[in-house]
């Protein structure tokens, strides 16, 4: 990895990786956001009802296999699985103080 994983980043990663829906939108600040290839999820509810269905809900696992910072965003390359998409994905962070602001999907 060319790159350290802020707090946060990792915070969610984890969080992601035990499944725990509750950590998992914790790590996001109060008007965090999901984009997930151009589909917007904005604040807690809208990511809970996402993650329900495309992440957390799906037993989503992230092999992290590189990370990058690039200006002020963090992006993590990592293998996906789990019971929905499964394969290679890149994701990127902003991050604002000890959350994160956004996380983007994309390819």
């Amino acid at each position: 990895m060319s790159a350290e994983l802020p707090a946060p980043v990792r915070a969610l990663l984890d969080a992601a990786n035990a499944n725990d829906l509750g950590a998992f939108l914790a790590a996001f600040a109060a008007d965090g956001v999901v984009d997930d290839w151009g589909r917007e999820f904005h604040g807690a509810d809208a990511i809970r009802t996402w993650s329900d269905g495309e992440f957390i809900g799906v037993e989503v696992s992230l092999e992290v296999t590189d990370v990058e910072q690039r200006g002020d965003e963090t992006v993590v390359t990592a293998q996906v699985g789990g019971r929905g998409f499964n394969g290679p994905s890149h994701f990127a962070f902003r991050v604002a103080g000890d959350r994160v602001a956004r996380m983007t999907i994309r390819a």
